[in-house]
Parts: C-alpha cells; structure tokens; sequence
C-alpha cells in the first residue's frame, strides 16, 4: 500500500471514532502528508530530475516509450540514457518523437568512457582518429534525437609522464573535439568520477575539470557535476558548484553511501536544489543512481524521495 493512501486510510478511521463531524471527512486526504510540502503526485517538479531507462520498469514495463509515458505522468520533465548511442536508430527517433510530444528533455549520453586505457593524456593521432570517430557517431546520434550534451571521461592517468604534460595533452585534445562539436551544436561534458570507485582515472575533482574548462575556452566543452562522486572525492558541493558554475552544463545525482536515491545517504539534496533552483538552474540533473528497495513498492518509494527533496 502507497504511504498516502495508508495515511488518508489510517486519518479517516481515527476521525470516526472520535465522532468527528462531516467537515472533518471533506479534508483532502492528502493533507494529512502535507501537500504543502511534498507535492501532488503527477505535479511537475521544480527541477528537471531524469530517470534513465529501466527506473521504473516494475511499474511502466519494459518498454521504453511506455516507461517515458509514465515518468511525465508523476512529473518528471527530463530523462537520460547513458547507452542512447548503442540503441537502434529507429528507436532513437521513436524516443525523440516521445520525449517532443511530452515537453520532457534528454540529458547526456556518453560518448566516450573507457575506464581501462590511458587515451586523452597522450598526444597521438591514434587518440584523434578514436576521438574523429565517437564525436561522429555521437552527432549522428544527436541528429536522431535531439540530444544537446555527450558525456566524456578522459580516460586514465599515464604513471609515465609528468602531470602538466598530461593534462597539456588533454586540453589539446579536447580543443582538437571542438573543431568536430561546434559545426553540429553537440557540447561534450567533462565528468570528473571518484578514485575509490574508479582508482587509476585521470579526472577526479571539480576544480581541476574547471581549468580544463577555462584552458580550452570553449562553450561546446563543458562539466557534468556528479555529486556522487564528488561527495565521496571532495565534499564541500555547493560552493564548488558556485565557483565552478560557469563552466557546468549539467548534474548527475546520487547519494551516498549506497548511490541510491536521495534521502538514503549523507547528502543535504533538498538544500542542494533549493540552491540550484535559486541560481535559475534550468538543465537536466541525471538520477544516476539505483533503488534502495526492489519492486513496483520500490519505485513508488523513490518518486516519494524526490517529491520530498524537491519540497524546498
């Protein structure tokens, strides 16, 4: 049972025993969860949180035009697929078409991310011709779909040369993409992950994507800011937001411990919103995370976390 309906259930017999007259039961039950406060289920939230495909599979089943259908009906306005490039052509369009029809946006999909290879710290045309290649496919991708934003991870750290030259060599190498990026209007964000998860990648904190940034002075190279990962690598989110704020073009979400929905770790999301709400944040935040509890009771139990967060 969905914890309003439990609670309406549990008000309306406790005003009948206590003979309550008849204004008491013309009460919207709601307002016993304080609507004020949590929301209306199917209101649009505030912000544009992004289920991904698969979030709500219990309830919405396995496809994914119904799964969209569903996240607009509970209020979301975004969703985002990490493996939008792997999927069909024709599905793609599908998607794009779906998402225009319900005025919902699509967050980043990754262009590049290999976790096992030093690729961006080295200055070869072996990385420019990989580099050629995943931007064109992205932009095909962005073609069928709309997409504004491909998300890319520089790779490893090299334990062979010295650091300015590694990230010299990134920042060539990203300036090299946007010869490519800015022709098809596609921006590639930069995503900096945490070394306990992801020990040996060179793009680990917000400051140091942020000179990146600044160093390629480009507005189609950009910084996903997972605050996941950066609560686990270097806490202190909304002020590395702020002085990071110019060069970010988008969010991915996760608590911690756990990297679950919001409310089952450490971090203060409704602050974090407020905050970004505040700032007129009108981007995707991607909810790059898993379920605290399986099944369809599940689902529902995470919708009730963001309504809560989003209760600023």
């Amino acid at each position: 049972m969905r914890r309003r309906s439990f609670v309406s259930k549990t008000a309306a017999a406790g005003a009948l025993a206590l003979g309550a007259t008849s204004a008491v039961f013309g009460i919207n039950p709601v307002k016993v969860n304080k609507p004020e406060a949590n929301g209306v289920a199917g209101e649009k939230f505030k912000l544009k949180y992004a289920p991904h495909f698969g979030t709500f599979k219990q309830n919405a089943g396995k496809d994914p035009i119904d799964q969209l259908k569903f996240m607009s009906d509970q209020g979301f306005r975004a969703v985002f697929d990490n493996g939008l490039m792997k999927k069909p052509p024709a599905l793609q369009e599908k998607i794009a078409k779906t998402l225009d029809t319900l005025n919902m946006d699509l967050g980043p999909f990754v262009l590049y991310a290999d976790f096992k290879v030093e690729s961006l710290v080295l200055k070869n045309e072996e990385v420019h011709d990989m580099l050629t290649r995943k931007i064109n496919e992205g932009i095909e991708t962005a073609k069928r779909t709309n997409a504004k934003w491909a998300l890319l991870v520089p790779g490893r750290y090299s334990q062979k040369m010295e650091w300015g030259f590694q990230t010299a060599n990134v920042i060539d190498n990203l300036r090299f993409c946007t010869d490519l990026l800015e022709p098809a209007g596609l921006t590639m964000v930069l995503e900096p992950l945490n070394k306990h998860d992801h020990p040996g990648l060179f793009l680990t904190k917000i400051p140091q994507a942020y000179s990146i940034c600044r160093a390629v002075n480009s507005p189609f190279v950009k910084i996903v800011d997972d605050l996941y990962h950066q609560q686990i690598t270097e806490g202190n989110l909304i002020p590395n937001l702020d002085h990071a704020w110019d060069e970010i073009a988008s969010f991915h979400l996760g608590d911690n411990p756990g990297r679950k929905e919001p409310t089952t770790g450490e971090i203060n999301f409704k602050n974090i919103f407020k905050h970004l709400y505040e700032k007129g944040y009108e981007g995707v935040l991607c909810m790059e995370h898993g379920n605290s509890h399986q099944g369809k009771e599940g689902e529902l139990a995470l919708i009730d976390a963001y309504r809560e967060v989003d209760s600023f």
